[in-house]
């Protein structure tokens, strides 16, 4: 655009070189007018191509560049560094723009990565999951830009809720349920008391379905979970809403307890349970046998504990604390039933997902956690399948990751060959040699 210009110019110069030359006896009154004709032309090109305009420019295009969730100090400086380029006058090449979009796409990923207690190394796309990924940016930038060029029409305020307005209507929302919770189902002696709250034996009164109901105060609710509507939900609720919506009308057939009612009273959350009668935990199972029992009753629990473990993990639902105490068994016929109960710690996820933050028994943290600070669904559900079976046959002493490791703890001798193998098959230190749930029910043991 620079050059044209130029062109018209230099023509110009020379046409009015030649009537010079041709009208030598002309006034000195046209050649005074002639001249700041040339220097008016000459200067219009000088502003075309002033560097203030190009710097504008430049500004605006990277006032419309996504910037990277979170506030961290590498963040600042990646800012900071595209700011300088522009101030300078001079735009950033195509390379340097391909090179500086690697570390802010990085940052993006570490925030991602730190705002949460997994990550999920299958997600290709950097920009997932920010919440000012380039559609979101390009969308406010013209919001912004819209009043002060009077384009569209403006946002109406929103009515600032009264807080004494807010707490009645939570109050009258929380005596609501707890009426309803009342008049539909009647409480009884505590049954047990735990880390994350109570749980009581109870019945519903229209038909006198016995229900265990479970007492969690708010503070030690530890994992939540987002619903539809942007709402925190306790894991456990959410977890169990989702394995009743997949098997519908599984009251007493599923492989966990099912959920039958949950209520929201404001410093607590009541869950209604499904409770099998007559029924135990199987720490309680093997204290009646008096630390007793034989290969082929532990091959029962097992192939079912399989079996339940296998129809989470097809969910996504990863249970994360599969011990003695969260398997019930059912007691009603000659052949044991297990029921898995207690999901407060569980959690979704997916086939890649890698967890830094651990959730469970400390005496059952698998190996890997010991050594990268990571550990996997799949991988830490079979390790605790061990852990459940060698407690099963060795009831003096209780299992521990650490001792176990030292070889402090002992897989017994006189178990089966093939009892011992699915153990150590289980118990694999590496997690990527341990077998997958699908393998283990083909062992040899368990046929």
């Amino acid at each position: 655009m620079d050059k044209a210009p130029g062109r018209k110019i230099k023509n110009r110069r020379c046409q009015a070189l030649r009537r010079d030359k041709e009208s030598s006896s002309s006034s000195s009154s046209t050649q005074q007018n002639a001249s700041p004709a040339m220097d008016s032309r000459t200067q219009r090109p000088k502003r075309k191509a002033s560097p203030e305009k190009k710097t504008q420019r430049k500004r605006r295009r990277a006032s419309e560049m996504a910037e990277p969730c979170g506030s961290n100090k590498e963040d600042g400086i990646v800012r900071r560094g595209k700011r300088k380029v522009m101030d300078d006058g001079e735009g950033p090449s195509k390379q340097q723009q391909k090179k500086k979009k690697m570390p802010v796409f990085y940052l993006l990923k570490n925030n991602e990565d730190s705002a949460s207690t997994s990550v999920d190394t299958e997600n290709s796309d950097p920009l997932e999951g920010c919440s000012t990924f380039v559609g979101y940016v390009s969308k406010r930038s013209v919001k912004r830009k819209a009043p002060a060029e009077r384009e569209g029409p403006r946002r109406k305020r929103k009515r600032r809720l009264d807080p004494k307005e807010t707490k009645k209507e939570a109050e009258e929302s929380v005596d609501a349920q707890r009426a309803q919770f009342k008049a539909k189902y009647k409480q009884q002696k505590q049954l047990g008391e735990g880390g994350c709250g109570s749980v009581f034996a109870g019945y519903r009164k229209a038909d006198h379905l016995p229900v265990a109901i479970k007492h969690i105060p708010k503070n030690k609710v530890f994992c939540k979970e987002t619903d539809q509507n942007g709402n925190e939900l306790s894991v456990e609720v959410a977890v169990m809403l989702k394995l009743s919506a997949e098997t519908p009308g599984s009251v007493g057939t599923s492989a966990s307890v099912s959920l039958l009612d949950w209520y929201d009273l404001g410093q607590k959350l009541i869950l209604v349970l499904e409770r099998p009668v007559p029924c135990e935990d199987l720490f309680t199972y093997l204290e009646v046998k008096r630390g007793t029992i034989q290969e082929e009753e532990a091959k029962i629990i097992l192939k079912q504990l399989l079996q339940a473990a296998t129809e989470l993990e097809n969910q996504r639902i990863f249970h994360r604390d599969i011990k003695l105490e969260n398997i019930l068994i059912e007691t009603g016929s000659d052949v044991p039933r297990v029921r898995l109960i207690d999901f407060g710690l569980s959690c979704f996820f997916k086939k890649r997902s890698v967890f830094q933050d651990f959730y469970g028994t400390c005496d059952h943290i698998p190996p890997e956690y010991y050594s990268h600070f990571t550990y996997s669904a799949s991988p830490t559900t079979v390790w605790q399948v061990g852990v459940v079976l060698f407690e099963m046959f060795h009831r003096r002493e209780r299992f521990e990751t650490r001792k176990f490791l030292t070889k402090k703890l002992k897989i017994n001798k006189r178990l089966s060959e093939n009892c011992q193998d699915f153990l150590k098959m289980c118990l694999t230190k590496v997690p990527a040699r341990r077998p997958t749930l699908e393998q283990l029910q083909l062992h040899p043991w368990l046929r």
